[in-house]
This record gives C-alpha cells, sequence and structure tokens, in this order.
C-alpha cells in the first residue's frame, strides 16, 4: 500500500517538479531566485531518493538506513530553504511599512530562537534513528514556518495593491507546511503507539500537501505569465505566450 502511494506521489510530483522549473525559467527566476534553487533541489532530491526507497520497499539491505539518511540529510536543507523563503518574501512585503525594521527583526529573530530552542530539546545523540529526534523537531519548524507565512499572508493581504504571484507563492507554502506539521504529529505518535496506520496516515498527509504545494506554485509562474503581456495593452495574435500543457515530492518515507 505505501508503495503504491509512494508511486502515485513521484508520478504525479516529478512533473510538477519540472513544470515549475520550466515557468521559473520564463522569467519568474529573476525575481524570485531562492524559490527557483528551491525547485532544483527539490526536483534533485527527489531523483537521488528514488532508487534508495524502491530498494526499501524491496528489501535489499542496508536500503533503509540509506533512505532514511537521505532523507534527513534532505530534510534539514530544506528546513533552511523555507525559513529563507519565506524571510525573503516577508522582506518584500514589509518594504513600504514604517515599522519595516521592527517587524523584520522581530519576525526572524523570533523564528530563529524557535528553531534553536526547539532543537535542544528534541535532539537526542543516544537515539540510533535520527528520525526518532528530527520527526518532532521538523513539526515544530513546520508549524513555526506556517505562522511565518500566516503573518506574511496578512502583510499581503492588507497592501493596497495586491501581488497575486506571492500570494499564490505564499499559499501554497502554508498548505505545505501545515500538511507536513500535521503528517509529523501523526508520524509522531505512529512512533509512540508502533501503530502502522498512523504512520501510513501521516505519509498520504504530508504527500498530498507537497502535491498541492507544487501545483499551487505552477499555477503562480505559469498563471503570472499568460496574464503579463505589455502593460495595458492587449497583446497581438503573435505576442502571445505559447499554450502549456496541462500536465514529486521528495522520496516518501
Amino acid at each position: 500500500m505505501r508503495f503504491a502511494i509512494f508511486i502515485a506521489g513521484v508520478a504525479i510530483g516529478v512533473p510538477l517538479e519540472l513544470m515549475i522549473i520550466a515557468a521559473l525559467l520564463r522569467g519568474g527566476y529573476r525575481r524570485f531566485p531562492l524559490v527557483f534553487v528551491y525547485s532544483i533541489l527539490n526536483f534533485l532530491a527527489t531523483v537521488v531518493e528514488i532508487p534508495s526507497t524502491v530498494a526499501f520497499y524491496r528489501g535489499v539491505a542496508g536500503a533503509a538506513r540509506m533512505s532514511a539518511d537521505y532523507w534527513w540529510n534532505d530534510e534539514a536543507v530544506f528546513q533552511v530553504l523555507n525559513y529563507l523563503i519565506v524571510m525573503s518574501l516577508i522582506y518584500q512585503a514589509t518594504a513600504e511599512l514604517r515599522s519595516r525594521r521592527i517587524l523584520r527583526v522581530s519576525l526572524f529573530a523570533g523564528a530563529i530562537l524557535f528553531a534553536g530552542v526547539t532543537f535542544f530539546i528534541h535532539y537526542d545523540p543516544t537515539l540510533t534513528l535520527p528520525g526518532l529526534w528530527m520527526t518532532p523537531w521538523t513539526r515544530d519548524l513546520n508549524f513555526c514556518s506556517a505562522i511565518l507565512d500566516l503573518a506574511l499572508w496578512s502583510l499581503l493581504i492588507g497592501r493596497r495593491e495586491k501581488d497575486g504571484r506571492v500570494l499564490l507563492l505564499s499559499g501554497g507554502m502554508g498548505i505545505m507546511f501545515t500538511g507536513e506539521a500535521i503528517g509529523g504529529s501523526l508520524r509522531e505518535l505512529a512512533q509512540k503507539n508502533r501503530s502502522h496506520a498512523l504512520a501510513l496516515s501521516g505519509s498520504v498527509i504530508m504527500m498530498l500537501s507537497n502535491l498541492v504545494f507544487l501545483f499551487v506554485w505552477w499555477q503562480a509562474f505559469r498563471s503570472a505569465r499568460q496574464r503579463n503581456p505589455k502593460a495595458g495593452v492587449a497583446p497581438l495574435p503573435s505576442e502571445l505566450p505559447p499554450a502549456s500543457p496541462e500536465q514529486g515530492p521528495r522520496a516518501l518515507q
């Protein structure tokens, strides 16, 4: 069952990752370089993790540890990128506020302090498997990222001129953070209660939230490209961008 879910996630997620990269290459990468880096690394991480995850489901010796190591090393990198992307968007959204310095310092310092405190709470070097302490830590980080994203969303909604692309980026990340926080909580409960059903539920929620996140990001750059002809001037047929085809997340553990 979990292998079928993994295959479904990869089959849907990988094309979405490639379409996001393709949409960014049309020009969006200039304004959102961190988003572009994230998208590239997300695709590469998925490709790297697929063989070890397939080997794990096939029962190959040592594949479980290798797959877990790939997953948690990648997770640490993406948690940092999540923070950086949300903070960079908050930096842009507060550019016109008089109290932007205080607000930026408060949010950024609070996020870093939260990450450090929760790391020391959950870190346990005596545990043989890193996932036993990293699962609750990344859950807390996703919760913090969701709070930051909510603050970003509030700033964007309060602006006179709405930036639809940034709203979609923020909304997509909010869905991912919330889904991963809920999924992480279910996985932690599964570890304590040794419940396969809870572990499966957590994995499904995390996978679905990542797929929705990828779709929303693709729409952010695809739709912005299609409705951004020369300002205020209707494009001639020859000026219209070519029609995009109507076409995963990193390896599901």
